[in-house]
């Protein structure tokens, strides 16, 4: 590895210029746990570094299907290392659930980045945190997820609904005191790994829609010790090769319901929310790693002669990555904000949680947009050697393929964050959160915000439903970039009041960034 990265065997957490500044803002105890994110920075630029690396090319997950004796097992077979990697990392779930903050589980996701092994975590998060909500007769599996003795996931895909929810065929029958579930899911994140997977299904006699769908926890064995569903086949995948994916079949599936079969939608999107978050940590923290790879290569490097970092051309691109990832966080760690201030609600829920929603759904969309144009732009700063798999980059610019997929395209983004937005009454507060903020600034470039939130949110309000639709991905782009320009300032430091500016100018005005920041030193960490 360190023959093929600029990055590694760096400690991720020192070299952050954002993210303690962003934490002095939102968690007012994170330097108590500064040692804890330090060491955790070491795993992050060093050992974690190295064996996803290693796993991307070299040992991906392998379906065994039988053991010894010809008994179906379906468990995957990991490199060793990975297999003890999973079980350290099992730590950053811990804090939510035992008096810690959500904000270190997210900052530790972060400086982890890499999407496979941050997916087995956040799997498994979701599974403990339906269970500490919304089941806890079935707490001893709790307390095996968070040991990382056992691993969580979430199956809700099925081949002809996608995204949908409402369109989930799997059938779930009462049986005494579990059900049995029927049907298959079509891509399954965790499958072979997966001790007690989430699963949603249409109990029998449940309405059409997503309303009729409930949560179940499904183990990997049932209640006799034997094999409670087959996985099919795991998928093959252009990135996140750590994570086995695949495919999964139920029948007389023994599980158990999570909480209320008629609030089983809420608890799915619950979950979706966390994960959705997860997704933008991690969409930020690969683009800060191919960040680092292009910054330090970009000080060694020599052309035309001089060092790569004094072409002015670079020195744009390479103030481009700190903008947008400086941005991604600023929006991302006020949406985990307001997730801490809302996360214990169960339905029906406060506004607060709403709000919290929008957020999440702004900071989700934004966040993979800016994750794949830094990684691609890092990877073009490398030159042609960055699309050879002999360095880092290469694998980072898969990876964050991904992040604008997994947890909901787009399209579906922007469906729920219209439906936030004023079915729910989210609007209201997010006016009145950022427009004051923006206007106490008085900066040309906070009125330049002030005046595109406003006209946003006012449009979206006369359109028809459909044209909301069709307009809603540019416009919601719009609303996210507002948010981060007065998030960004809020900061209250001379980087981040620049960083502001720019951001404005750059999303908002669609201008070039100006030449001063040339000369600036923002690009550095």
């Amino acid at each position: 590895m360190e023959h093929q990265s600029y990055a590694y065997a760096r400690n991720h957490w020192t070299l952050e210029p954002d993210l303690p500044a962003i934490l002095d803002r939102y968690w007012k105890g994170w330097r108590a746990h500064q040692s804890e994110l330090e060491s955790f920075g070491w795993l992050a630029g060093g050992e974690a570094y190295r064996i996803a690396d290693h796993v991307d090319r070299e040992a991906r997950p392998v379906l065994v299907m039988h053991d010894l004796d010809g008994n179906r097992i379906d468990r995957v077979r990991l490199s060793p290392a990975q297999e003890s990697l999973n079980r350290q990392l099992a730590a950053i779930n811990r804090a939510p659930y035992q008096g810690g903050s959500w904000h270190l589980h997210f900052a530790q996701g972060f400086l982890l980045a890499d999407p496979g092994l941050y997916c087995i975590q956040t799997i498994t998060n979701a599974t403990i945190y339906a269970i500490h909500k919304y089941a806890p007769q079935l707490a001893p599996w709790k307390e095996e997820l968070l040991e990382g003795r056992a691993f969580g996931a979430t199956w809700m895909t099925e081949v002809q609904g996608g995204s949908d929810l409402g369109a989930n065929r799997v059938r779930a029958v009462p049986d005494g005191a579990v059900w049995r579930l029927y049907g298959d899911k079509y891509f399954s994140s965790g499958a072979g790994l997966t001790d007690y997977a989430l699963v949603s299904a249409r109990p029998q006699g449940a309405p059409p829609g997503p309303k009729g769908v409930a949560l179940f926890l499904v183990p990997r064995l049932n209640g006799k010790g034997e094999l409670n569903y087959r996985v099919r086949r795991l998928k093959e995948k252009l990135a996140t090769r750590a994570v086995p994916s695949g495919e999964v079949e139920f029948d007389h599936t023994e599980a158990h319901l999570v909480g209320r079969a008629e609030e089983g939608i809420y608890y799915i999107l619950e979950t979706l929310t966390l994960s959705r978050l997860a997704n933008a940590v991690g969409a930020l923290g690969l683009a800060r790693k191919a960040q680092l790879e292009a910054l330090f290569r970009a000080q060694r490097r020599v052309a035309f002669g001089k060092r790569l970092e004094e072409h002015p051309l670079v020195r744009r691109d390479l103030t481009d990555l700190a903008v947008r990832i400086a941005g991604g966080l600023a929006l991302t760690f006020r949406a985990v904000a307001a997730w801490e201030g809302a996360w214990t609600q169960t339905p029906p829920y406060s506004p607060r949680y709403h709000y919290a929603r929008l957020l999440a759904h702004l900071a989700k969309a934004r966040t993979a947009e800016h994750g794949t144009y830094c990684t691609q732009l890092a990877m073009e700063l490398f030159g042609g050697v960055g699309f050879v798999e002999d360095f880092a980059i290469a694998r980072l610019a898969r990876e964050a393929l991904i992040t604008p997929i997994w947890e909901g395209p787009a399209n579906v983004q922007a469906l729920d964050t219209l439906e936030v937005l004023f079915r729910k009454g989210a609007a209201q507060p997010f006016a009145e959160e950022f427009l004051p903020r923006l206007e106490a600034v008085g900066t040309e470039e906070a009125h330049l915000a002030h005046s595109a939130l406003q006209d946003t949110l006012a449009r979206l309000q006369t359109l028809s439903p459909e044209e909301a639709q069709w307009r809603a991905k540019d416009a919601l782009r719009t609303l996210a970039d507002a948010a981060t320009v007065a998030l960004l300032y809020d900061l209250g430091s001379e980087r981040h009041a620049r960083l502001a500016a720019l951001y404005a100018r750059h999303f908002l005005a669609k201008d070039e960034y100006p030449a001063w920041a040339m000369e600036d030193q923002l690009q550095s960490v």
